[in-house]
């Protein structure tokens, strides 16, 4: 164990969280999502929301300031389903970044979770539920 981690956070989540570089990208993802299928990594959280690990990473994973760091899969046209869960992403990422958090259509969405670095599978039931962030950098400052 060690100070300061979030406990929801695994060695195989931190170690990822370690690996990944300036630009790449992570999905968390819903218990709906195809991530053993489309990612290259997949790392299984299924006891967990995508909101408690969102806000466990963001402790730790500082967000890309060059280009759009967040993104949700859009819903698909004449989905009726509420989202609510974006209000509560908007709100845990306000902290880390002055960017709104920006749709992505359902396949185009899955297309870009391919060449994410990992997918973080969750055990999320809330629909359209899934989320990318894309890693920024350290600054000295930070």
């Amino acid at each position: 164990m060690l100070k300061g981690i979030p406990k929801i956070i695994s060695p195989e989540l931190l170690k990822v969280l370690m690996e990944m570089g300036h630009g790449d990208e992570i999905v968390i993802a819903d218990g709906n999502f195809p991530g053993e299928r489309v990612g290259q990594r997949c790392i299984r959280c299924d006891g967990h929301g995508t909101k408690e690990l969102l806000e466990a990473i963001l402790k730790l994973f500082p967000l890309d300031t060059y280009e759009k760091p967040v993104y949700i899969m859009e819903k698909v046209p004449g989905d009726n389903v509420e989202t609510p869960i974006w209000n509560d992403y908007a709100r845990i990422i306000e902290p880390y970044t002055n960017e709104k958090m920006q749709a992505i259509e359902r396949f185009s969405f899955y297309e870009r979770s391919k060449s994410a670095y990992a997918v973080i599978m969750s055990g999320e039931s809330a629909l359209y539920a899934n989320i990318i962030l894309k890693k920024g950098v350290i600054k000295d400052c930070d």
